[in-house]
Parts: C-alpha cells; sequence; structure tokens
C-alpha cells in the first residue's frame, strides 16, 4: 500500500490521479492533499479519501476546512505547502502551477520522499539544485508529462531502469561520454554485482502538438482571444499550461526539463510537431534505432506508471486502433519563428544560471496578464526577450535566491508592460 501526497489535488492532473486511487484502494491511499482556493472540491476529497492531512491556500479556508474536519492537520499558504511536503508518505505527485512547486518539492526529497512530477516549474528554474539533492538523498524523480514520461519508457526499453543524472540508485554511477563530432550519451552504470548497463543515446525527439495556432503566421496571431488561445485541440489542462501550450513555451519548458530528468545537452533534444497526439515522444539510440512510446491522449497513463512505478497498472479505457490512426501520423518542424518562446528556452538553457528562472517567471507573470485581456497573445514572447536581456546572470545556490530572482523578473515584466 502505497500512500500518495497529491499536492494540487482539485486540479486536472490531481483529479486524475484520485480516480486511480479510487479504482485502485488495494494499492493506494492518499494520506495527503493540497489546493489553492477550489476548497469546495476539497472538502468533497477530504470526506471520500479521509486523509491526514491538507494544505489550502490562507488562513479563511483553513479555519473553514479545520472547523468540518476537527481532527485533520490543516496547512495555509506557500509556509504550508512546504510543511505538508515533509508528512510521511512514499511518494510526492506534485501538480502545482508554476514556480510555487519549487520549493515543496525540495522540502520532500529533503525528507527522501520519492517524486512524482508533473510541475516542470521545479526542474526550469531549480534543475542543477533539485538533481543534485536526488543524487544525495537517493530519491526517484518520476516523470509525470506524457512527453517525459515517454522518454522514461523508451529508455527503460532498452533495457533497465531509465536512469538520468535525477533518478538512479545511490549505489550506481553515470559516465558520460563524447567521442568526435557525434554526442552519444553513454549511461554506464554499474549496478550490484559488478553487473553493467550501457545505454547510449543519440537523440530525444520530444513531439508536441502544436497548439491551437499551428500553422498560423506571425500576422494571423496578432489579434488572438483569450478563448481562442484556451481551445487545445488535443488535451484538457489548466490555463495557465494551456496558454504555454499556444506560445508552445510549453515546449521550451519540457526541453529545459528533459535536459535535468535526463542529461541529455540541448543539441541533442529535437522538438517534433505531431498534430495526432498519438506518439508521445520517442528516443533515437547511437545505431539510429528509434524507440517511440504510443498511446491514446490519456494522462493516467503517466500519471499510473509514475505511483505505481516499477509496475504497470490495468486502466479501463479504449485501445488504439492502427488501423484507423496510423496511416495519420505526421511529423513536422515548428516554425521558431512564429512560436518565438521555443528559441528562448534553448538561449535560457545555454546560458544556465538564473537565465531559466529570468524567462520562466517573466512568461508566468506575461501569461497571467495575457489571461486576465491585460496584453496581447504577441506580447508574451516579446516582453520574456526583453527582460532576459535586460537582467543581470547569476548562478542562484538556494531555493530562496531562485525565488528572489524569480520576483524580480515577474516585476520587471510587469513593469515593461506598464511603461508601453
Amino acid at each position: 500500500m502505497k500512500r500518495i501526497l497529491i499536492m494540487g489535488s482539485t486540479g486536472s492532473i490531481g483529479t486524475q490521479a484520485l480516480e486511480i486511487i479510487r479504482n485502485n484502494t488495494d494499492k493506494f491511499t492518499a494520506v495527503g492533499l493540497t489546493c489553492r482556493s477550489r476548497v469546495d472540491s476539497l472538502i468533497e476529497q477530504i470526506r471520500e479519501f479521509s486523509p491526514e492531512a491538507v494544505s489550502v491556500g490562507n488562513s479563511e479556508d483553513a479555519a473553514r476546512v479545520q472547523a468540518e474536519f476537527p481532527d485533520l492537520e490543516v496547512y495555509y499558504g506557500d509556509e504550508g505547502l512546504v510543511e505538508i511536503a515533509g508528512m510521511e508518505c512514499d511518494i510526492v505527485l506534485n501538480s502545482l502551477m508554476g514556480i510555487s512547486g519549487l520549493a515543496p518539492t525540495y522540502k520532500a526529497i529533503s525528507c527522501g520522499r520519492d517524486i512524482a512530477l508533473a510541475n516542470k516549474e521545479t526542474l526550469v528554474a531549480g534543475g542543477a539544485l533539485v538533481t543534485e539533492l536526488c543524487r544525495e538523498k537517493g530519491v526517484k524523480l518520476l516523470p509525470v508529462d506524457s512527453e517525459h514520461s515517454a522518454i522514461f519508457q523508451c529508455l527503460e526499453g532498452n533495457g533497465g531502469s531509465a536512469c538520468g543524472r535525477a533518478y538512479r540508485e545511490p549505489e550506481q554511477t553515470l559516465n558520460i561520454n563524447r567521442e568526435g563530432a557525434h554526442f552519444n550519451l553513454d549511461l554506464k552504470i554499474n549496478l550490484k554485482g559488478g553487473r553493467q548497463l550501457y545505454r547510449p543515446v543519440r537523440r530525444i525527439l520530444l513531439t508536441a502538438s502544436g497548439g491551437p495556432f499551428r500553422g498560423r503566421t506571425i500576422e494571423e496571431m496578432r489579434n488572438v482571444t483569450i478563448q481562442q488561445a484556451l481551445n487545445h485541440p488535443k488535451w484538457s489542462m489548466g490555463s495557465k499550461i494551456t496558454i504555454d501550450s499556444a506560445t508552445m513555451m510549453n515546449k521550451g519548458l519540457e526541453v529545459i526539463e528533459a535536459r535535468w530528468l535526463f542529461d541529455v545537452p540541448a543539441d541533442r533534444i529535437d522538438i517534433h510537431v505531431h498534430p495526432e497526439s498519438i506518439v508521445h515522444s520517442m528516443v533515437e539510440f547511437c545505431d539510429g534505432s528509434v524507440i517511440a512510446q504510443m498511446g491514446l491522449p490519456d494522462m493516467k497513463i503517466p500519471i499510473s506508471l509514475a505511483l505505481n512505478y516499477p509496475d504497470r497498472l490495468d486502466l479501463p479505457g479504449d485501445s488504439l486502433d492502427f488501423f484507423t490512426t496510423g496511416s495519420a501520423l505526421t511529423f513536422e518542424k515548428p516554425d521558431r519563428k512564429v512560436f518565438r518562446c521555443i528559441d528562448l528556452a534553448y538561449a535560457a538553457l545555454e546560458q544556465g544560471g538564473s537565465a531559466p528562472v529570468v524567462m520562466n517567471g517573466a512568461n508566468e507573470e506575461l501569461v497571467a496578464m495575457f489571461l486576465a485581456g491585460k496584453i496581447g497573445f504577441l506580447d508574451i514572447p516579446e516582453t520574456i526577450e526583453k527582460v532576459m536581456d535586460r537582467m543581470e546572470l547569476t548562478s542562484p545556490k538556494t531555493v530562496d535566491e531562485i525565488l528572489e530572482i524569480d520576483r524580480e523578473a515577474r516585476r520587471r515584466a510587469a513593469v515593461m508592460v506598464s511603461d508601453r
């Protein structure tokens, strides 16, 4: 029986995770739940799943929950998220939105908890810090994003555990070999008993649906409405990640996340637009072989794999019918002149240090402003670039330093918008 803490239990990932727990009560129990503002939904979840502790957004909501459930441990605010992240459990599913997921993840890893990560900003902003702590604590960092779960499964399909820098047993070592002009990521893992596992990786092929504006020109996107940007053709997600998908910043964030999860350099991570969303990502190995993970668009697959790793769960649902979909799989290069956020993410990863933090913070602020109707769609990449150009590059060493850089990037983005 795995004890699971779900951070962001009222969101899309959280509710699907609870559905998995509901259907597998012999395997999982939800011992902790958190939400920011959907307290009515959280109360219903408390009644059904009887967690030991919860965290909400503010003190007023905390008092309301505590009054209804006197024996429940109730936390609130950003401090509450960090506190509950240290509770006794087997795995923490982090499906929080944005940079708010970083500090709780770091606390959970510090306490030796395995992480099922659906919060990509944790690695975008704190990749070096988080992965170093994973190594120190021997913590598994299991991807929940459909693309990174696909890569994870492809690596496992080549034999053994998909062990990148962030996820491997403490007894294992990692050697990276660069030979000539061709980069082969040789994961040479020394397992107990002297057995060695080699996994040479040439490229990560990260797929993207293309979002709602695939094929559009810059001019066609100048007057994009909020409703149009939120109309994703394949996935049902929260508003922030849906806008990120529309700008394709989401794919840029995933490039940075993949770099830290699998220890692959940016120039070996290629984005392939795949509008059918059947191939969730691929890995090319040094002999030219490509392994792909395929399936219908269903987030319960990567969620269940992360929660039940290393075993798979029997999930109800439709099977992939290759007779109807197999002849319609297309792949395109992303139009990086139109979707400029992709190049901004690659540039941030190349610069390193605080650059990804600045980019991510500015993006979060600008997406919120777009959703509030304060700026236009194309203002998002244009202002991110200006913020990145004008902020000094530093090397943050702590979570607090990262969060301070994030706040400054948001402030500058807001000022640039107001000064136009």
